[in-house]
């Protein structure tokens, strides 16, 4: 090798310099680059949202909807993509939040959607059309060819306009500002930094877009780490059988043999609320 540098080294040197200038100029960001077949992900998941999980949304075409993610993000710099970018994909996934079954969280997304069961039992965000499409997945753009980037994607801590942000920004505030009839939040009691994280999409973007006309109550559950293989499962049972011997609430406020405090009116959060939407 060393003998090969030294008869062709101006031609070598010449490529390996302009292979050093390529690579440079790929930024190498803290999160996970985009989702591999992420457009396959997307169109399947539409169709099977609009067929099979819930068809009461009507027809869409989720072709123009795909184009419409994509067009959001591809081919920009990841981190200049502005949630008003993703403006025609919400309006292509909108569609009605059956009133008093929207579901706010923060910090316990596992038990949410253990919850909600696909829109059986309530509609969080990530159960609408416009959030099922994007959870889970990763994705961003990038000025050079192909337009997206599959090696890394930028975070939040190091840039705010990128992809992702973006989308579940404008897609809580949206959420929030169509859920009607009694609201339903479920905080986890057991987090380290507290229930009601500040900064956060629920402090920032989807309480502050509640519609005031729109609302009959607003319910906070308080949910605590349990302990016991079978206790997850009670806690199931007992939202669809809320009337049965060990589903019933003790002296203490909690569900017999579940271990979950659960407060109704959590006045500080309450508070909050109608402070910033007076």
């Amino acid at each position: 090798m060393g003998i090969t540098y030294l008869i062709l080294g101006g031609f070598l040197l010449s490529n390996i310099h302009l292979v050093k200038l390529q690579t440079s100029s790929i930024k190498q960001w803290r999160g996970k680059g985009t989702t591999p077949n992420l457009d396959s992900i997307v169109l399947g998941r539409c169709y099977d949202y609009t067929e099979v999980v819930n068809p009461s949304v009507g027809m869409k075409n989720c072709s123009e909807i795909l184009e419409a993610f994509k067009k959001a993000f591809i081919k920009k710099d990841p981190c200049s993509v502005l949630p008003s970018d993703y403006e025609l994909y919400i309006n292509l996934t909108f569609h009605d939040i059956p009133s008093s079954k929207s579901l706010f969280w923060e910090n316990n997304k596992q038990l949410v959607h253990k919850l909600s069961d696909k829109t059986l039992r309530f509609m969080p965000l990530g159960d609408t059309l416009t959030g099922w499409l994007g959870d889970n997945l990763n994705w961003c753009g990038t000025a050079n060819d192909p337009g997206i980037e599959y090696s890394s994607c930028p975070t939040t801590a190091e840039c705010e306009d990128n992809a992702e942000e973006s989308f579940w920004r404008i897609a809580s505030v949206t959420y929030a500002k169509h859920s009607s009839g009694q609201i339903q939040i479920m905080l986890n009691g057991s987090t380290p930094g507290g229930a009601f994280p500040v900064p956060s999409f629920l402090a920032d973007y989807e309480i502050p877009n509640f519609q005031r006309d729109r609302i009959s109550s607003i319910n906070i559950w308080v949910m605590d780490d349990v302990n016991g293989a079978d206790i997850p499962v009670r806690l199931l049972q007992c939202v669809d059988f809320p009337t049965h011997s060990d589903c019933t609430i003790s002296a203490s406020g909690s569900i017999n043999k579940a271990g979950v405090t659960i407060f109704l009116q959590l006045f500080c959060l309450i508070i909050n609320y109608g402070n910033q939407i007076a």
